[in-house]
């Protein structure tokens, strides 16, 4: 690529890095904007034992039009609707079923911590079997269990789906996911896991995004607003909190105070690469030591143009046949020649110059990890 070197010795005029994080998608660059100002503890932290609990559990869903479960092909659904229907007082084990308007599903749920006793969860549905679709479906009550076996709630209702299917002789039609749904508040609390955060003295603040300098801001901050050394960084994951002495107003408005407070997060100079679409993230901290780079593409290129040889139009004797013609070119770039990047270009500029002139994503890639290779880039490589 002759354009190449230009771009180069253009990206090694930068004198500052931008303030921004530049993302490569589909070979067009989208700039997103700083993120280096003050945010909210709450926002970037947890509190210990604060925390959603997964629930899951089987049912069925009745009153589908004709896209339910294959009996046949599904036993644990006819087993499950034999058993419902002996609960309710009806015998059917001698009988041969062979309805279609039933599904065996599995419910899964997020149960919130703090949630009442009484209270309304959404519930997710998703076939179990061969059933073609959920709609127009009705799921009969599920209990929805935790890790420890134990129920939590309990869901019962119309299914709703974001997809339908229609089928013909010759064609069919299907849109987004049918064989899964949601209802919205489907499912009561029937049982509250205990958690009692008033009556403790300390707690721990786990961070979403783990770094040292960044915990140590938040115990600095915590320090500064209460005036006293109750907060500690104990690691790059979390900040453990205690009440001081003299405040009596307990733990719950303790985190309420001090998870207003506003701290700059830091974080690792990275570069996060996905080779399967192209895409490109890094941050604003990551830098290129001194290095040279050239690239060079070779492309060959093979014509083919066969003839056709034949005789005279009086000759006596003779044969037409097909004769090949090969022409070769190969292109080697040679007008390239290798430039050096000088410490302190910024990735930022350099990826906006390759990008500005057209050099592709999976090139990019390449030069990244070269110089990755070369340990001149100082950030670290994701690859996803």
């Amino acid at each position: 690529m002759k354009t190449f070197m230009k771009l180069i010795l253009a990206a090694t005029l930068a004198t500052a890095a931008p303030q921004m994080a530049a993302a490569q998608v589909k070979g067009k660059e989208l700039q997103v904007a700083s993120t280096s100002g003050t945010t909210r503890i709450k926002d970037i932290v947890e509190i210990e034992g604060v925390r959603d609990n997964m629930l899951v559990g089987y049912g069925l869903v009745v009153g589908l039009n004709g896209t339910g479960d294959s009996l046949n092909n599904s036993p644990f659904t006819q087993q499950s609707l034999i058993g419902m229907l002996e609960r309710l007082g009806v015998n059917v084990r001698a009988e041969k079923l062979n309805t279609k308007n039933i599904a065996a599903v599995m419910v899964t749920a997020t149960l919130p911590p703090f949630t009442n006793q009484g209270s309304r969860i959404d519930v997710s549905i998703s076939a179990l079997g061969d059933s073609k679709s959920l709609q127009g479906g009705t799921l009969l009550v599920t209990p929805l269990l935790g890790a420890d076996s134990q129920v939590y709630a309990v869901a019962q209702g119309s299914v709703a789906i974001a997809g339908f299917s229609a089928k013909g002789d010759s064609a069919s039609v299907i849109q987004n996911i049918p064989t899964g749904g949601r209802i919205s508040a489907g499912a009561i609390v029937e049982r509250e896991i205990p958690f009692t955060l008033a009556g403790m003295t300390s707690t721990r603040l786990g961070l979403r995004n783990p770094d040292l300098t960044t915990a140590r801001r938040i115990a600095a901050a915590i320090n500064g607003y209460l005036k006293t050394g109750v907060a500690v960084a104990e690691n790059p994951a979390s900040v453990s909190v205690t009440i001081p002495p003299g405040y009596k107003a307990g733990l719950v408005n303790l985190i309420t105070d001090i998870e207003q407070l506003r701290v700059s997060p830091d974080q690792m100079a990275r570069v996060v690469i996905d080779e399967r679409s192209g895409v490109i993230v890094m941050g604003k901290d990551v830098r290129i030591s001194t290095v040279a780079l050239a690239q060079g593409n070779l492309t060959i290129r093979i014509t083919e143009t066969p003839q056709v040889s034949q005789p005279n139009a009086f000759a006596e004797e003779g044969e037409t046949v097909v004769v090949p013609r090969t022409e070769v070119q190969v292109d080697a770039d040679e007008e390239n020649k290798i430039a050096v990047l000088q410490s302190g270009v910024s990735l930022q500029t350099l990826v906006a110059s390759l990008n500005a002139l057209g050099v592709g994503p999976r090139d990019i890639i390449t030069i990244l990890q070269s110089i990755k290779a070369s340990g001149a880039l100082q950030a670290e490589i994701e690859v996803m």
